[in-house]
């Protein structure tokens, strides 16, 4: 009902809110409202050729909250969603933001820089840019396939379902809103929206995330947040809201429920 508390779900790139069904589902059944969107150019969003960067993904969130007039909303943002939510939330009205969770999260920049030593060097991202300009559809199969739910590991219990839907997901979406979305990613730093937010921070993070590595991600924005709680996870890959929901979702209700 539009009476209970709501939560927002921001997905990664380059999936859409489907990428959060087994969250939904779950805190439908607890009683909350909950919402998620298709990034512009993702999902079942118009497909834009412009607007691919994160002032507009943020400014989209704004025009989404105020069209459903919410109210000490919690938001949950997972890798790109993360930076998104984070970036809404230093930018939010008085009053629409309760909490905020990053799980596996790209913040606060995961490019490597003079100031930021520790990231991802250029060619990472410019591999990913190639990569996609290439074969989409190919990329869009090894990522799921190795990194993203960690099933390049010995003894990973693989789940073809999982692969496919997240392929099915990338492909629905625009070919020029996911390249532009590489660099919104990895490029956007979002160090003064972490100091620039007042209300609890919940920080999640796979400690075998082999797509946001966590020394450069959790273990730094943990250090920017006034109210942060870091919880991380031995062995957990990236897209561990999707293979391991019984956890994370504990953990989650409990940080709501707080």
């Amino acid at each position: 009902p539009k009476s209970a508390q709501p939560i927002v779900f921001h997905h990664g790139w380059p999936l859409s809110s489907d990428d959060w069904d087994a969250q939904m589902m779950f805190f439908l059944l607890k009683g909350y409202r909950v919402i998620a969107h298709d990034r512009r150019g993702h999902g079942r969003s118009t497909q834009t050729d412009s607007g691919n960067e994160m002032d507009t993904y943020a400014a989209d969130v704004i025009a989404l909250t105020d069209h459903l007039d919410l109210k000490n909303a919690f938001h949950v943002g997972h890798s790109t969603g993360g930076g998104e939510a984070i970036h809404y939330a230093a930018r939010a009205k008085p009053g629409r933001v309760a909490k905020v969770v990053l799980v596996g999260a790209v913040p606060p920049i995961m490019l490597k820089t003079p100031a930021n030593p520790g990231g991802l060097p250029m060619e990472v991202f410019d591999g990913f840019r190639a990569a996609l300009l290439a074969n989409r559809a190919q990329f869009f199969r090894d990522i799921p396939e190795g990194p993203f739910f960690g099933f390049n590991r010995p003894g990973a219990k693989v789940s073809q379902g999982q692969i496919d839907n997240w392929w099915r997901q990338g492909m629905m979406g625009g070919a020029k809103a996911h390249y532009d979305c590489i660099k919104a990613f990895s490029e956007t730093d979002f160090t003064d929206d972490l100091k620039a937010v007042d209300i609890p921070v919940l920080i999640m993070h796979g400690e075998d995330d082999q797509i946001v590595p966590i020394a450069d991600s959790a273990h730094l924005a943990i250090k920017l947040v006034k109210k942060g709680v870091l919880k991380t996870y031995p062995g957990l890959p990236h897209g561990m809201a999707t293979t391991h929901p019984e956890i994370i979702n504990k953990d989650l209700l409990a940080f709501f429920k707080a």
